[in-house]
């Protein structure tokens, strides 16, 4: 099994999309957060993203959320890191580059 390794700005993320969130809805905060760290979580067994539009990095679209995790693999493809976790509605090209 891989491990997962949250990149700072993927934690950076998370406390944004906490932030937004919670301001509406602290319950929807947990659970988006909760389907979020899943997700990328389970990419240590499955790395099941697409290509990414940022070149060396894969997407995993979080299953029925507005989020993308980007994440890229180590060279041994032991470890994975998540570098990102994106809004669909923002520009990924920007947004996806790794730390």
């Amino acid at each position: 099994m891989r491990r997962v390794v949250w990149a700072n700005s993927a934690k950076d993320d998370f406390l944004t999309i906490l932030s937004h969130t919670a301001s509406d809805d602290p319950d929807a905060a947990e659970r988006v957060l909760a389907a979020i760290q899943q997700a990328g979580n389970g990419l240590a067994d499955f790395a099941t993203g697409h290509p990414g539009r940022v070149a060396g990095t894969y997407e995993k679209p979080v299953a029925g959320l507005r989020y993308v995790i980007a994440y890229a693999l180590g060279a041994d493809e032991a470890d994975l890191t998540t570098h990102r976790v994106i809004h669909t509605s923002h520009n990924w090209e920007e947004a996806a580059s790794p730390d």
